[in-house]
């Protein structure tokens, strides 16, 4: 049995999280954490080598970088502050606000799963919306 920290090999790891694993899963995340780090440095090296029309997604990738831990952190603390913003509306308008901003869905789709016009359901979401604003404000 082999202890790993989990947060060398998963990315919303936060703290240090040690966990025993036999033998072969530790040699397996470790190559694959290799494999990982030389396909990003084989990435970062042959960028030049890809046309931009190409349209590939390579540049975009070698452009990327992984976040901190700071930047984790705030992410998440961001994150928690959108989703009480969400929870302070009342039920029916935050299910809306949601289900047109996370979910993607359309007013007319809302309206019609709810049995409502969909102006309702755009007026709702317009005031869900501002009032998250307002709650944000206050809170940031």
């Amino acid at each position: 049995m082999t202890t790993i920290n989990l947060k060398d090999f998963y990315a919303w790891y936060t703290h240090d999280e040690y966990i025993e694993v036999s033998d072969e899963v530790a040699a397996e995340l470790k190559a694959d954490k290799l494999y990982e780090v030389a396909h990003q440095r084989r990435t970062t090296r042959n960028k030049a080598q890809y046309s931009l029309d190409c349209d590939d997604g390579i540049e975009y990738s070698a452009c990327l970088h992984e976040p901190t831990p700071q930047e984790l952190l705030d992410r998440m603390e961001l994150f928690v502050h959108l989703w009480n913003a969400l929870n302070s509306l009342p039920e029916v308008q935050g299910v809306r606000v949601e289900a047109h901003l996370i979910l993607g869905k359309s007013y007319r789709q809302i309206a019609r799963e709810q049995g409502v016009d969909k102006s309702v359901v755009r007026r709702s979401v317009k005031r869900g919306m501002a009032a998250m604003k307002k709650y944000l404000k206050k809170v940031l």
